[in-house]
């Protein structure tokens, strides 16, 4: 059994791949299907109930996923098997495109075969039921995908004055903390160059102020003597006679007029007894012959 189509499907080329990948979009899509399992990201496991003309039997698939080639194309193989109904396995290969109005094509080519009781039923109406629960499929499948793609588009429109709020606030941090860090940068290099700036400036006030000194101490000595330092003046002479009238410390080495006249009696003294001495011996025995 073979057969191709197409669907053209409402939403970009990502959102159908990754629906195609999603095991709850793929049991809402398959009519009769009870189970489906994601074993990995490349096999499924499925238990589907499908009726094929009188026959009515529930199969249990195992589908396998092959050359992927996200998001334009894979592989898809799988077999189902439904006891004493028969089975059915096969392959097809799913291709994505984009379209001009930015929608997405859905391209199949199936090659499928059947055995046991479903073989005897006739092609005819095997690929009848095939056709129509392939049209049944990409019909919910389109529904599902659709609706996401609408409902993710309506989220993001009525959100983006929150994100443009969000990246001007992400923005306004960024620049704040860069101007932080460009500051704290900043001062090392501030502090050295504060230091030879203050003392060239404190260089430059002393060299200043030494003319505005100098021309100063010149006012003054050239500016008359207050009042007050000329009539203070007699005071200080009228203080220092008192003192000129006062006698003079007597030297240590020198004799009070007393003692200077005893002194000179006691010479006299002395002289007189050594006189008396010489004559008392020139006029002794030997001294009168």
């Amino acid at each position: 059994m073979k057969m191709t189509g197409e669907e053209i499907i409402a939403a970009p080329r990502r959102v159908v791949w990754d629906a195609l990948n999603d095991p709850e979009v793929l049991k809402q899509s398959i009519t009769g299907c009870d189970e489906i399992k994601k074993k990995s990201d490349t096999e499924f496991e499925a238990k589907v109930t499908a009726k094929v003309g009188p026959v009515k039997a529930s199969f249990l698939g195992a589908v396998k996923l092959s050359k992927l080639n996200p998001p334009r194309s894979y592989v898809i193989s799988g077999e189902g098997k439904g006891g004493v109904a028969g089975f059915a396995k096969g392959g097809a290969i799913v291709q994505l495109s984009d379209t001009a109005d930015g929608q997405t094509k859905l391209s199949y080519d199936v090659d499928a075969q059947v055995g046991g009781k479903l073989a005897q039923i006739g092609s005819r109406l095997i690929d009848s039921t095939a056709k129509k629960m392939a049209s049944d499929f990409f019909k919910k499948f389109n529904k599902i995908v659709s609706d996401r793609a609408q409902a993710a588009e309506t989220e993001s429109a009525s959100s983006a004055p929150a994100r443009k709020t969000a990246a001007r606030k992400t923005a306004a941090k960024k620049a704040a903390s860069k101007t932080a860090a460009i500051a704290a940068s900043a001062k090392p290099d501030e502090r050295k160059t504060s230091k030879p700036a203050a003392k060239k400036a404190s260089k430059a006030v002393a060299s200043a102020s030494k003319p505005a000194a100098k021309k100063t101490a010149a006012k003054a000595s050239a500016a008359p003597a207050p009042a007050e330092t000329t009539k203070a003046a007699p005071a200080s002479a009228s203080t220092q006679a008192p003192a000129a009238n006062k006698p003079a410390a007597t030297p240590p080495d020198a004799m009070p007029p007393q003692a200077k006249a005893m002194s000179r009696l006691w010479l006299w003294v002395v002289l007189a007894a050594a006189a008396g001495l010489i004559m008392v011996w020139a006029s002794g025995p030997g001294g009168g012959q």
